[in-house]
């Protein structure tokens, strides 16, 4: 069988200020657009196995952060969440995109929340898989190194952080989660890909940065919320119920501000896609095609 042509994966790039962006892109030119906006430590590749099952009815684009995946890591670049929400600003904008729906997912949250804040006229929809936007979304235990580190940047406060990229803990944040008889679903993969890419030069002086400035999240927490409830944007949340990074509590939160949104609990991990791709793939579909005629 012959995979059809618009469903077929395209690897590009582009320039953005001077670095190059990567990105994939499947689905026909015409379509609605959808751009998936990944977390840490992934890239692009987290959305493999998606972007195939939802090209046929959407124009889907995936870039690399700078500093993630196969996108530039300049060294003289700075690393903050404004930073990379400006430059997937203008990546947006050089792909001529005037609306798009979004898909968010860890630090893709706050990155794409920042595009919805700056131009809500672009944004159709949100889906959210552990992509949080509310304190109550984040786990105790996995956020108290980070919390120390934001509070206070010091070698001592570094340590347990710098432990997050490490192979074993990019594993964990793959497998947690995820019940024992599913977890041979989750590709190794997808975790060595990370690992790999985390271990370049410069690497834990990019990831320790954007760590250290993710206190710029929780203080625009309020405007995404105002946001939220003056927009009424159509949402849905497909969260893996076992993730300790971002609880279901962060997910069920978004009914607060948006009463229509839409969450599914599903039993996985904070990668929801690497065992229930076609189960989220097939809630999309039904969301957007709704969502469409709101």
């Amino acid at each position: 069988m012959t995979l059809h042509a618009d469903r077929q994966v395209r690897h590009r790039t582009t320039t953005v200020r001077g670095h190059e962006v990567y990105y994939r892109e499947a689905g026909p030119a015409d379509a609605p657009v959808l751009l998936l906006l990944h977390g840490f430590p992934s890239s692009s590749h987290m959305f493999r196995d998606l972007i195939p099952l939802l090209a046929d009815s959407h124009r889907v684009i995936a870039p690399d952060h700078l500093g993630f995946g196969r996108s530039a890591a300049p060294a003289d670049f700075r690393y903050t969440f404004d930073e990379l929400a400006a430059v997937t600003g203008e990546f947006t904008e050089q792909l001529g995109l005037k609306e798009f729906a979004l898909y968010i997912q860890d630090y893709g949250s706050p990155i794409g929340l920042r595009l919805a804040l700056a131009h809500p006229e672009r944004v159709t929809a949100i889906i959210t898989q552990n992509g949080n936007a509310y304190e109550e979304g984040l786990g105790a235990q996995a956020w108290a190194p980070v919390l120390a580190l934001i509070a206070e940047r010091t070698p001592r406060t570094e340590a347990p952080v710098r432990e997050i990229s490490s192979p074993d803990g990019i594993r964990w944040q793959y497998l947690h989660g995820v019940p024992p008889e599913q977890q041979e679903l989750v590709s190794p993969d997808a975790y060595e890909h990370d690992a790999a890419l985390m271990a370049r030069p410069g690497q834990p002086e990019i990831q320790l940065d954007l760590i250290s400035d993710y206190g710029s999240n929780f203080a625009l927490y309020p405007a995404f919320q105002e946001y939220f409830r003056t927009s009424q944007v159509p949402l849905l949340a497909v969260w893996g119920a076992g993730d300790e990074i971002f609880v279901p509590a962060g997910a069920l939160a978004f009914r607060r501000d948006l009463p229509r949104a839409e969450v599914h609990l599903l039993p996985t991990g904070h990668f929801a896609l690497e065992t229930h791709a076609g189960q989220i793939a097939a809630l999309i579909g039904d969301f957007l095609g709704r969502a469409a005629t709101r």
